[in-house]
């Protein structure tokens, strides 16, 4: 068991990928034994912290304002005096800039977590810090950090997006939810959960623009969109005009949820990329993995090695065009039962043996060892 006092600083603590993999970081940190404190700017996941006995600091850690960092660099300071911190950890880039000052001020052993790729422009590489040690979420983004950056690489771990294998289940119970939205059992539900936010705007738009087609192709279709952020206004807006076109209540979209396992349970079909998509594998539901970088397909044997290459984000492959995304998801819906089910359960056991939070906790304990036994 480890005794040291762990700070992670991230932005905010909402819906989206980088915060579920912090959140998963932080509960399994405590379950070996470290004394983990979280500051952030809030959100809807800070609960599930406060659950898990870990302390959540409110810091205005979410944007690039002058008095909002000067706020934030005092809070954290006081913070890591006050809760006797060990090691900071930071995520994102504001989080990286404010800690990474207060590294060169008060000498504690730093950590980041590059999450995706960022913007290198307008002089923005300058004010990213990446710590003593960086933790990349997988093979493509420790490139991106070693071709843009001046890291070394024996400073890079590469680690994963680890999947919480028993809240993400075949086995959860998502009856309250079909309560709630109303849905019949001969119900076709397709489910895309993702922040709704405006960089992710294009593929929400692309798989908008193709229901009314699916609807006339796959009969009593519900498509249901989990998530909110600056465009949910505006996807609402779509929907409703859409469901007035066609004539029936097709598109549902939920706004911000925290039963996210019981949605990804619920789909016939899941479709998205990054963390989501993982999440929709470990609950055994079949997945078209379209990315705003690029676009997979239907994730099976064959476009395995593409979907784990980009992270699960498509990187480096051509835009989804609604017409594929069309295709193949006529085609997933038009399988038997079994060949769903097949799907599912290759997606199931790709979680179970190479996406466990277990292994991703480990891969961060290491590199914090690395630097704590070195101080």
């Amino acid at each position: 068991m480890h005794n040291y006092n762990i700070l992670i600083a991230t932005m905010r603590l909402d819906i989206g990928g980088a915060e579920t993999h912090i959140v998963e970081l932080a509960k399994g940190l405590s379950r070996a034994g470290f004394n983990v404190v979280v500051a952030s700017a809030g959100g809807v996941y800070e609960k599930e912290l406060i659950n898990s006995n870990i302390k959540a600091y409110h810091v205005p850690l979410n944007n690039k304002k002058p008095h909002n960092v000067i706020k934030a660099f005092n809070q954290l300071k006081n913070i890591i005096k006050a809760e006797n911190v060990d090691l900071v950890h930071a995520h994102a880039r504001i989080p990286g800039f404010i800690c990474g000052l207060l590294h060169n001020k008060m000498g504690f052993p730093f950590v980041t977590t590059a999450h995706g790729t960022w913007n290198t422009g307008y002089g923005l590489r300058y004010i990213t810090n990446w710590g003593q040690k960086t933790v990349a979420v997988s093979e493509d983004i420790r490139k991106y950090l070693l071709d843009n950056y001046k890291i070394e690489d024996k400073n890079i771990a590469v680690t994963i997006n680890g999947i919480d294998t028993d809240k993400f289940s075949p086995s959860i119970d998502c009856s309250d939810i079909s309560a709630e939205l109303a849905l019949e059992p001969e119900d076709k539900k397709i489910v895309y959960i993702s922040r709704f936010d405006s960089d992710r705007g294009y593929i929400i738009n692309k798989l908008l623009e193709i229901v009314p087609e699916l609807a006339g192709a796959i009969q009593n279709l519900k498509v249901i969109m989990v998530g909110s952020g600056n465009i949910l206004d505006l996807v609402k807006e779509k929907a409703a005009e859409i469901n007035n076109s066609i004539g029936q209540n097709t598109v549902i979209i939920t706004g911000s949820r925290i039963d996210i396992n019981k949605f990804t349970v619920l789909a016939d079909l899941f479709i998205g990329f990054g963390r989501s998509s993982l999440e929709a594998l470990s609950a055994g539901r079949p997945l078209i993995l379209a990315g705003n970088e690029g676009y997979i397909g239907i994730l099976d044997e064959n476009s395995l090695d593409d979907a784990v290459k980009s992270n699960f984000s498509g990187r480096g492959k051509s835009k989804t065009e609604g017409e594929s995304l069309r295709n193949d998801i006529i085609k997933v819906m038009q399988m038997s039962e079994e060949e769903r089910k097949t799907l599912g359960s290759f997606g199931r056991s790709l979680i179970e043996n190479s996406y466990s939070v277990k292994r991703m906790v480990q891969d961060n304990i290491k590199v914090y060892l690395q630097l704590l036994e070195r101080e």
